[in-house]
């Protein structure tokens, strides 16, 4: 029987992020995705840290398509499912930046 938080033939509504987190994590079981999704947020601090020392907020337009562009291709590609962000994008956003801390203290296998 599968978990109610993890399965994927059932939408799921989530009451917080402590409860999205574990189905977040089973989204991201393919270790190329999660390092795409790893190479994506390390390239969206890249470009924050170009925009603020270059002093041009034109930077930050990169933004999304290296942070969603990594991502999507891991999702479809190796993870072969959706992303979690089409039906919680708000959730999937915090979940990137947790899930990129927990790989960054080897709490997550890179």
């Amino acid at each position: 029987m599968s978990h109610p938080a993890t399965d994927r033939s059932v939408e799921r509504h989530f009451a917080s992020f402590r409860e999205f987190y574990p189905y977040y994590l089973s989204e991201h079981e393919n270790r190329t995705c999660r390092r795409l999704h790893f190479a994506g947020t390390s390239l969206v601090i890249g470009v924050i840290l170009a925009a603020i020392v270059r002093g041009n907020p034109m930077w930050l337009l990169l933004a999304p398509l290296a942070g969603y562009g990594f991502a999507w291709v891991g999702h479809f590609f190796f993870e072969k499912n959706k992303p979690a962000t089409f039906k919680h994008p708000l959730y999937s956003f915090i979940g990137d930046w947790v899930m990129y801390w927990d790989v960054l203290r080897g709490k997550i296998p890179f």
